[in-house]
């Protein structure tokens, strides 16, 4: 089955959702997430304790797709950039910070390199600074 580019970019931002399964058919096993998350092991087994660490720091969170920017070439493969928001209420501990209950709303902008129907390099930059302001801390480091 060929997924369609909103198909595939969707599933990938829905195992964020505390799915990581959904991961298992559309990403690379050797998958390379750059940067890696603090603690985050490589490929995608890597990703399962990423996504729970998340949905613990988060209640309801979720990642809205603003914009594709489809690269890819006629044979299906190439680069597809991403703009789109990380949302949910900081309901748990992340980066030392204890939860405040503010609901969060985090730009990000990710590029990912999709090669024979599958996602095996993704390129992320999220707005982290922002986010020590809307939950009003600093970061320590």
């Amino acid at each position: 089955m060929t997924r369609t580019i909103e198909d595939l970019i969707g599933t990938f931002y829905e195992a964020f959702r505390g799915k990581p399964e959904l991961l298992d058919d559309i990403v690379a096993d050797d998958w390379a997430d750059i940067p890696l998350g603090p603690d985050q092991a490589p490929g995608r087994a890597g990703a399962t304790p990423l996504i729970q660490g998340i949905n613990e720091a988060f209640g309801d969170f979720r990642i809205v797709v603003h914009q594709i920017v489809d690269g890819r070439g006629p044979d299906g493969n190439g680069f597809v950039g991403v703009r789109g928001e990380m949302r949910g209420v900081h309901s748990g501990e992340m980066f030392g910070v204890a939860a405040t209950g503010r609901e969060i709303r985090l730009r990000i902008h990710e590029f990912h390199e999709v090669v024979d129907g599958r996602i095996v390099r993704t390129w992320h930059m999220e707005d982290w600074l922002d986010w020590f302001q809307q939950v009003g801390a600093r970061p320590t480091h």
